[in-house]
């Protein structure tokens, strides 16, 4: 399954390369982009938990050539793998996030987020975030890009870290 969705999303890289709009949006004026992600559980955390899903909203504002600042908030819920004597459980995160981008490309960017991930259950811990990451976003309109992006996410608490591979699939719309 992690297999077909890699090639589709790299399908669709090379589907969306040959689009051309009038302005190119990567590089101009604040945006706002509204998300899916997707999150692959790794080490310890993947032992326990299941593919990870949410949405998320990130604000973009161009500070220099080439560089934005962000700011993101979102949720992501977990599903447990089956656990002796509790059996299935639901765990969702709130992850609020500031960094910075920069498109080393035309639309192609790297980039890093730190924050705070925030437990929704009760009793639930706060962790320490940080995400790496990498993207593309493919002009569709004057004002309209569609994003795909790719980070490592961490969650460190003072008992370890969850981390996960982290996808994001949005629509980035100029303000």
């Amino acid at each position: 399954m992690k297999k077909v969705f890699l090639l589709t999303a790299i399908a669709g890289l090379f589907a969306f390369s040959s689009v051309k709009a009038q302005k190119d949006v990567a590089m101009t004026g604040p945006k706002l982009g509204i998300g899916a992600e997707f999150a692959f559980p790794m080490g310890d955390f993947g032992d326990a938990y299941k593919l990870g899903y949410g949405g998320s909203l990130l604000y973009q504002h161009p500070v220099a050539s080439n560089l934005n600042l962000t700011g993101s908030a979102g949720f992501i819920n977990f599903q447990s793998k089956d656990l002796p004597i509790v059996g299935k459980i639901n765990s969702g995160f709130i992850p609020v996030k500031a960094g910075a981008r920069y498109f080393v490309a035309e639309n192609f960017y790297i980039g890093g987020e730190l924050g705070a991930a925030f437990s929704t259950e009760s009793g639930g811990k706060t962790g320490f975030a940080y995400s790496p990451g990498i993207g593309i976003e493919f002009p569709v309109s004057d004002g309209g890009a569609i994003e795909l992006g790719g980070r490592y996410e961490g969650w460190s608490y003072k008992g370890g870290t969850n981390s996960f591979i982290g996808l994001r699939l949005a629509y980035n719309f100029g303000l």
